[in-house]
């Protein structure tokens, strides 16, 4: 794509997007080039919606990865190349409705945490359900965000590049003293082999599913799932809802109020508005 590549990352930049959706939108627009040969300038609907077509009818792709690629070309051709009229009238496929995850209980989590033989994913792990970060927030933890006088964790440019301060738990405290001793990091606090020389988020989610098994789980243990086990918990214990929507770093409280649906505990503390009419049931039905 040349120069028209250039400029759609010069695009992407000003608009603020992250590095990952920089990397998957420019993924896509040169999938798109590739497929015909041809510079995405030279092309419009008429290619556009037969590549969508072939995203679904050939390759099989997921619901997520297809919407990923449509916002790439809907970014391309609104943004860089000034030509919205050529995507706006091509439908965009709809959000499927989420199934509700599963949850870990408190015995799971330290039955996977205790799993773990690497000592650098065992804390890491602890860590994501420590303070509920991500697991690329996790991997990417440096010595200097750690803050132990006001314990805070510093996550530096989390999701959308922002960044935010977490809780450090003391316990979380103890194990990464205990794990500095033994690793002395200069830098990442769980050094790895990326490219930026900090452990893979892939590495850790294989570690999380050896781990798993090791304790005799059927559920799929993922970090997210321990995000989402620690904002569950949160919740259950009485934390507000606008404290855990700064914790996990959501631009939107109705993505944290996704984590009502989860509680069960939560649930059951509600009192149902007929209860407290005061009048026996046999009186009402009477």
């Amino acid at each position: 794509m040349g120069k028209l590549r250039d400029r759609m990352v010069q695009d992407l930049r000003l608009t603020d997007y992250s590095p990952v959706t920089t990397r998957i939108y420019l993924h896509w627009t040169t999938s798109f080039a590739r497929h015909f040969m041809l510079s995405p300038a030279e092309m419009g609907e008429k290619e556009i919606r037969s590549y969508l077509l072939y995203l679904l009818d050939e390759r099989k792709l997921s619901h997520q990865s297809y919407r990923q690629a449509y916002a790439a070309l809907k970014f391309l051709y609104t943004v860089t190349l000034k030509r919205p009229f050529e995507i706006q009238w091509i439908p965009r496929r709809r959000r499927r409705p989420r199934p509700l995850p599963d949850v870990l209980a408190g015995s799971e989590v330290r039955a996977v945490i205790r799993a773990i033989e690497d000592l650098r994913y065992q804390v890491l792990t602890m860590a994501i359900y420590g303070a509920g970060l991500r697991v690329t927030e996790a991997c990417r933890l440096r010595i200097k965000d750690i803050d132990s006088l006001r314990m805070l964790i510093h996550v530096r440019h989390g999701k959308g590049n922002k960044d935010r301060y977490v809780m450090l738990s003391e316990r979380l405290l103890q194990a990464l003293r205990q794990y500095w001793k033994k690793w002395r990091p200069s830098d990442f606090f769980f050094p790895g082999r990326t490219k930026l020389g900090h452990l893979s988020p892939e590495s850790v989610r294989n570690a999380l599913r050896h781990a798993a098994a090791k304790a005799g789980l059927n559920k799929r243990v993922t970090p997210h799932l321990l995000r989402h086990s620690f904002a569950t918990h949160l919740l259950e214990t009485g934390t507000d809802l606008a404290v855990i929507q700064a914790l996990l770093g959501h631009r939107y409280v109705e993505s944290t109020a996704g984590y009502t649906r989860i509680s069960s505990r939560v649930l059951r503390r509600v009192q149902s508005p007929l209860d407290v009419l005061g009048t026996p049931a046999g009186q009402l039905l009477g």
